[in-house]
């Protein structure tokens, strides 16, 4: 029966919300590491009380899982309790009352300006040099590309590595990219970074003709059939060793923190931010206002006729 319940839940938010694959796979086994703890204690989701719940979210913790862990999993049980209600499976709803663990919400990591120049300048080395081997080379220049569009567009990695080929035919500042829940927004495009798509396809088709047939701009052996995630954060971490930035510093989604927080350091809006990064609610981009704060105290102290005193 829980099986069934958790399948039928898993189903509405593919279809209603949109949800992504690696969003259900994360519910998926939330809900069945829940589902087999109240197995355990004789119960199911049909009969779940509150207090199975708080045991549930207790027991995670004895675990060693951290409060966001347990947050995100309460979060989860209580999605999948409040559509069993909504569907007239069960005529409560057992995680009203209950409270999340307390977390503090961290700050993103986030690169200095110096800090991306130094990356994207090692990222360029060599991708020149005609005495390296072509694989080599052409791998270099796909880093170098795929550096300078994240920072430059602030996608999400999953946005930029199932990008069209066709976004390298764009000749306007932004292009079309579709993200969570299938919606779609336009995302800036810089010059250098067009000019480093221009550079990998045309060596992706020169060494690669094969590749370069397919629909995704970079392509790649993978199930998808484009670059994963795991690969690219491996060469940025790579890359990033050289250029003297600790591996533990750097990711992916760090260059998105630093594409907002440049923008706003640099006297961007909240709003268009929240719009460049395809936030639906602009709580999830206040995240980045500690850029915003030390500007406000810096305005203060060199602004404000008793800012010396």
């Amino acid at each position: 029966m829980s099986r069934n319940l958790t399948e039928g839940f898993l189903d509405a938010i593919a279809s209603e919300r949109g949800a992504s694959a690696n969003t259900i796979d994360a519910y998926r086994r939330d809900l069945e590491a829940y589902c087999a703890f109240l197995s355990s204690r004789g119960s199911d989701a049909l009969a779940a009380s509150s207090d199975d719940v708080r045991a549930f979210i207790a027991h995670r913790g004895a675990l060693g899982l951290k409060a966001s862990t347990r947050a995100r999993q309460l979060s989860c049980v209580r999605q999948f309790h409040k559509h069993v209600y909504l569907e007239g499976q069960r005529g409560d709803d057992p995680t009203m009352a209950i409270e999340g663990p307390r977390r503090a919400r961290a700050l993103p990591k986030v690169l200095s300006i110096a800090e991306v120049d130094r990356l994207l300048a090692v990222a360029r080395e060599g991708l020149e040099a005609e005495d390296r081997p072509a694989t080599e080379r052409l791998k270099a220049v796909r880093l170098s590309c795929l550096i300078e569009l994240l920072y430059a567009s602030g996608l999400r990695v999953s946005e930029l590595l199932a990008l069209p080929k066709t976004a390298a035919r764009s000749r306007e500042p932004l292009i079309a990219v579709r993200g969570k829940g299938g919606k779609e927004r336009l995302a800036p495009i810089s010059e250098p970074a067009r000019a480093a798509i221009i550079a990998y396809r045309a060596m992706l088709e020169q060494q690669a003709p094969a590749s370069a047939r397919s629909p995704w701009l970079f392509p790649a052996l993978s199930e998808s059939g484009h670059l994963t995630r795991q690969a690219f954060a491996r060469e940025l971490k790579s890359v990033a060793a050289a250029a003297g930035i600790a591996s533990a510093r750097i990711s992916p989604h760090v260059l998105r923190h630093a594409f907002a927080s440049h923008l706003l350091q640099n006297g961007a809006d909240l709003r268009v931010v929240q719009d460049l990064l395809g936030h639906a609610d602009i709580s999830t981009t206040q995240i980045y206002t500690h850029v915003l704060d030390e500007r406000a105290r810096a305005m203060v102290r060199d602004l404000h006729p008793l800012g010396d005193e």
